[in-house]
């Protein structure tokens, strides 16, 4: 099967329905987009199940805009009016046999439960509002241990004494005074002072046998 030039006319009834469509958005100016044409127009001749469409990004640019066109060539595969690839860039010829067998063997049914999980998240979102007051109840749940286990919140308070400790930690400057304390021993050296002085004293008593001269008065007298 040749490939067919597609328009915004007759884009809707080239894509939509059931099978694969390979889509070439090229440009009559694009070097790239010529020398990839024959490889396009040859694949459409081996597959004539699937429909070749190409598509001239500077006669439908609305198309192109509508895809986010903005390199080309541009290939882009629908299976059953779903885009299941689209990537910017010239393919060889068996890159581009390779990507008609993956499109091929592709689970329809699993793409398509993906697709409306994809644009359905929304509905299961509002019964999920309801919900919400759920949330805060699990707060509340937590805070009541909270206020229950008041040991809990002592921990944070310990950390208020841990900073008194470094008061605590003052008593040693206490011991360093108890250290003067060995001062008042230079008492004694006094009391030993005083005792070397009336040892002095004792010796000077010893003046006292000058009082025997009186017998020698006694011998006058005789």
């Amino acid at each position: 099967m040749a490939t067919v030039e597609v328009t915004e006319h007759t884009f809707e009834e080239t894509v939509t329905g059931e099978g694969i469509t390979l889509l070439d958005f090229w440009a009559e100016w694009c070097p790239p987009c010529k020398a990839f044409g024959p490889i396009f127009e040859k694949a459409s001749e081996a597959h004539p199940d699937i429909t070749f469409g190409k598509i001239d990004t500077e006669a439908e640019q609305m198309l192109a805009m509508q895809f986010e066109i903005r390199s080309i060539p541009t290939i882009m595969a629908v299976r059953d009016g779903i885009v299941v690839y689209a990537q910017p860039g010239a393919l060889p010829a068996k890159a581009l046999e390779s990507l008609i067998s993956q499109v091929r063997e592709l689970d329809m049914d699993e793409v398509k439960a993906k697709v409306k999980a994809a644009t359905e998240p929304e509905a299961p979102a509002a019964p999920a509002a309801p919900a919400a007051p759920a949330a805060p109840s699990a707060p509340e749940k937590a805070t009541a241990p909270a206020s229950d286990e008041a040991g809990a919140v002592e921990p944070a308070a310990a950390g208020s004494p841990a900073a008194e400790k470094p008061a605590a930690k003052k008593a040693p400057a206490k011991k360093t005074a108890a250290k003067k304390a060995p001062a008042p021993r230079k008492a004694p050296a006094k009391k030993a002072a005083a005792k070397k002085t009336t040892a002095k004293k004792t010796p000077g008593a010893k003046k006292a046998p000058a009082a025997k001269a009186a017998p020698t008065d006694a011998a006058t007298e005789e």
